[in-house]
């Protein structure tokens, strides 16, 4: 734990308690706090009692007696509307922060500061995040990781001068952390996501540039450049911070693109390094060419060498419900994609297979298939499951065989049956929803978990070695 001492002797209100709610009030309350919290779900608060904290109404509490209102990432500080909470703060002039800011302030005053690495993006920053921490750690680094994936912030080790912090950040955590400022950030890409909770893709883009808007000058700035808004905020990165590129397939004159599973390095148009990413079933795909070259470039601005780095992607086993090869039963692969909740993302993994019998479907986000048109030659059947079965079988049409399965049992059961009698080389049994889980799922990994359980049932069913269990 980290406890926060700033607020020593003043009353802070904390609003939202799952994982980082919790950590935040036991990190305020060990800095010498008073804490009083606060959840709209009757559970989340009789979690908290039996935690020993204190829980009040917030709703009716005077907010001109606290010093700060620490704010849950997923309670919305804008759009659609801002909850009551942060109304009431701005009324009474509180300051409106989450719990990575409080790392940050916590961070400043420190005598032993460590190194901090921030990462973000719409699509593969746990992989990345991961990836990073993996690859410092192979090298003999200390490593703490989390943030937006495992621990929170609050619950990681104190500061120390030999510890490197890898956080991933989500853009409600970076709206809710003013005094954001690593020693190393990376934006991977901004595709339209969370709209309802920014109201326009400006907006997102807006505070996803905000992890670079701090750095100092011995600091590197990373980020992609294959849509067009990341690529705007990088020609804004024109500071005294080191600016490291990355693409896939394309060139870069300073940083990592990638190209065929091989990262090349960069620096003013000469190659400096180049790592192998053929064979690694856990960076398979282009997307995850991009994750690796990010944290290629995070880790060498870190002073690892590139052979250091092969090494470390060769052992890295990936993470759950993230392109996670699960099991073969006889030639058939089964991939738990759970994580891809929204086209974009489900688009990466269509893309790195073939004879796809594609499990798909859930809560529908905004746009729903859009874009996935590419991909459908690739799929030879469609089992739609949830509350976008009708939608989507109206949007494959003609174009992609598909079945409504409605339950994910069910879908697993007659993917695996027809995909036994394809006669394909390879063919792959993939669960990439495109879509959020909470129709029939509390979250994407309790379906992922779902799925990989249906998927060793079935009878030939062998795991594959682990790979793709978080590490």
């Amino acid at each position: 734990m980290i406890p926060v001492t700033i607020f020593a002797g003043c009353e802070i209100a904390v609003i939202g308690l799952g994982l980082s709610g919790l950590a935040t009030a036991r990190a305020l309350e060990s800095g010498g706090a008073h804490v009083v919290v606060w959840d709209d779900k009757e559970v989340a608060r009789d979690e908290a009692k039996a935690a020993g904290l204190t829980v009040a109404d917030l709703a009716s509490a005077d907010f001109t007696k606290f010093a700060a209102l620490v704010l849950a990432p997923g309670i919305p500080l804008t759009h659609p509307e801002p909850h009551w909470s942060v109304r009431k703060a701005r009324d009474a002039g509180v300051e409106v922060i989450g719990d990575v800011e409080l790392f940050f302030h916590e961070r400043a005053k420190a005598e032993a500061k460590g190194k901090v690495i921030v990462i973000t993006g719409t699509n593969g920053k746990s992989t990345t995040t991961a990836l990073t921490a993996h690859l410092l750690s192979a090298a003999g680094k200390r490593v703490a990781f989390g943030g937006n994936i495992g621990k929170a912030v609050l619950d990681l080790e104190p500061f120390a001068d030999d510890l490197t912090y890898v956080l991933e950040l989500s853009s409600f955590q970076i709206d809710l952390t003013p005094s954001l400022k690593p020693d190393a950030a990376a934006l991977l890409n901004i595709t339209p996501d969370h709209l309802d909770r920014h109201g326009a893709l400006e907006d997102y883009a807006r505070i996803k540039a905000q992890v670079f808007a701090q750095l100092d000058t011995d600091a590197t700035a990373v980020i992609g450049v294959d849509d067009a808004p990341s690529r705007a905020i990088a020609e804004t990165l024109h500071d005294s911070f080191a600016v490291k590129r990355i693409a896939v397939g394309g060139t870069v004159q300073t940083g990592v693109w990638a190209e065929d599973a091989v990262l090349v390095e960069m620096e003013a148009g000469q190659e400096i390094g180049r790592a192998v990413l053929d064979g690694i079933a856990s960076l398979r795909g282009a997307h995850n060419w991009q994750n690796a070259a990010a944290a290629y470039a995070l880790v060498r601005a870190q002073g690892v060498d590139a052979d250091a780095i092969q090494q470390g992607l060769k052992s890295f086993a990936g993470l759950a419900h993230r392109m996670e090869q699960v099991a073969k039963a006889g030639a058939v692969l089964f991939v738990n994609d759970s994580k891809a909740t929204n086209a974009d993302a489900a688009g990466k993994a269509l893309a790195s297979f073939d004879d796809i019998y594609w499990i798909v479907g859930g809560k529908a986000k905004d746009g729903g298939l859009n874009g996935l048109e590419p991909f459908f030659a690739k799929i030879t059947r469609a089992y739609l499951i949830g509350e976008a079965a009708d939608e989507f079988a109206r949007k494959l049409g003609g174009d992609v065989d598909h079945v409504i399965c409605d339950t994910l049992e069910r879908a697993v059961a007659e993917a695996a049956e027809d995909a036994g009698r394809s006669g394909a080389p390879e063919p792959v049994v993939l669960l990439s929803p495109a879509c959020a889980s909470y129709d029939q799922f509390a979250n994407f990994a309790l379906r992922g978990d779902a799925f990989r359980e249906l998927v060793m049932r079935l009878d030939g069913a062998t795991s594959v070695g682990g790979q793709g269990r978080a590490a």
